[in-house]
């Protein structure tokens, strides 16, 4: 007699609560790191704290502060937040606020590497070796041993000043070509000593920031990384690499969850957000010659990519498919159906931006009618909005459900 076959394991709901790491999410839903733009001297403001409340009260289980820099020539603009002890007292308000909106708090830490503007910073960019940055018109130099060693226990430091302010996670940025990232891309990482070569050498740096990490927090804390799983640059990081070095952060029990990410704000800014390039948003912002530049060869720069929900899901479940630990899907993430559709597939959590820009309630209406939809038509006018303080421009127009809705109202 044949054996019966096992009963399918359970697809957990996306808005029920779920443990992640030593914390409980009310709901499997997090709030992606957006840079906000909105921070001042590196310190944390009333605006910045309010661009958090509003998607905790609209119903995420956990929002994710971006970007904090771990050292002061890893920032990409001077206004960025640095991990130091002046930030603390901000820090602290914006966990309070999230906290009394019954959502968890996440900061993503790391170094900014070669995308960091040296001119604002006073310090030159760091990259595994030389590189000329066309948007800071400027080269990178190459990071010694010791700079690296100064790196890791920066974000140490970071990990325990987060858990001081009052935060339940942290997520370590090692995707879009940042300092972490870099050096995992055979383009950008041409070494010839230990932190460079094979993979395993590329990964180095990013298991030994890890290591740092999670040494430093213990369980006290959560700890997730965003891993890329494509440069989008000929000759980068890809999807088979990435797999192996999920596989390592796996085998070193340094991360309780990865998210999975693409594209490289270096070589290619526009490639994770698929949708349309707003070439002439972000020229609008832009001091000259970049300016200029933008309007000029802006098109063979900022690229278009047709855009559907769930975009990343085929590369992640090639990760999906090789490694047991919990794993974060990000974009494309609009309704209830994607989110559905990530359970099933073995993710454990999904992690929203563009759309709770958009609509900060949105997770709250998803849970009081399934059909509900995003109102996000993925324009990608947001991004150059970061300057200013990141903001969907559409509300700013018309309010998140249109100008019926907006009438007598505040900007959300």
């Amino acid at each position: 007699m044949n054996n019966p076959a096992p009963p399918p394991a359970e697809v957990p709901d996306p808005l029920a609560p779920a443990r992640l790491g030593p914390i409980t999410l009310r709901n499997r839903v997090i709030k992606a790191a957006t840079y906000e733009g909105l921070s001042r001297r590196g310190l944390v403001t009333e605006e910045l704290i309010e661009f958090h409340r509003r998607p905790a009260a609209g119903g995420v289980g956990m929002t994710t502060v971006a970007y904090c820099a771990v050292a002061p020539d890893g920032r990409t603009d001077a206004q960025q937040i640095l991990w130091r002890p002046e930030a603390a007292a901000g820090l602290r308000r914006l966990t309070d606020a999230v906290h009394a909106e019954g959502a968890a708090a996440s900061a993503q830490i790391g170094h900014a590497g070669p995308v960091a503007n040296p001119k604002a910073n006073k310090a030159p960019a760091l990259a595994p070796s030389r590189h000329f940055h066309k948007t800071t018109m400027s080269f990178a130099r190459p990071a010694t041993t010791d700079d690296l060693a100064r790196v890791v226990a920066a974000h140490a430091d970071a990990a325990r000043m987060a858990i001081e302010t009052g935060f339940d996670a942290v997520e370590v940025h090692l995707g879009h070509n940042y300092l972490a990232s870099s050096f995992l891309s055979p383009r950008l990482n041409r070494r010839k000593d230990d932190y460079g070569g094979s993979l395993e050498n590329r990964a180095r740096l990013c298991r030994e920031i890890m290591r740092a990490v999670r040494d430093a927090v213990g369980d006290r804390i959560a700890v997730l990384a965003k891993l890329n799983m494509d440069d989008g640059a000929p000759g980068g990081f890809w999807i088979d690499e990435a797999i192996q070095v999920a596989r390592w952060l796996e085998q070193d029990g340094t991360v309780d969850a990865l998210e999975l990410t693409a594209g490289s704000s270096l070589l290619n800014p526009m490639y994770l957000f698929k949708g349309d390039a707003p070439l002439a948003d972000f020229a609008a912002v832009m001091p000259q010659p970049i300016k200029l530049g933008v309007k000029l060869v802006g098109k063979y720069m900022l690229h278009s990519y047709p855009y559907r929900d769930g975009y990343l899901l085929e590369d992640a479940r090639q990760v999906r498919s090789a490694v047991k630990l919990p794993l974060v899907l990000l974009g494309g993430i609009t309704d209830k159906a994607v989110m559905d559709r990530a359970m099933a597939e073995g993710f454990q959590f999904v992690a929203m931006a563009r759309a709770l820009l958009r609509e900060p309630d949105l997770v709250n209406r998803i849970a009081e009618n399934e059909r509900t939809r995003s109102l996000c038509i993925h324009c990608n006018r947001c991004m150059p909005t970061n300057f200013t303080g990141t903001r969907c421009v559409v509300i700013d127009r018309e309010g998140p459900r249109g100008k019926d809705w907006y009438a007598g109202r505040t900007t959300v």
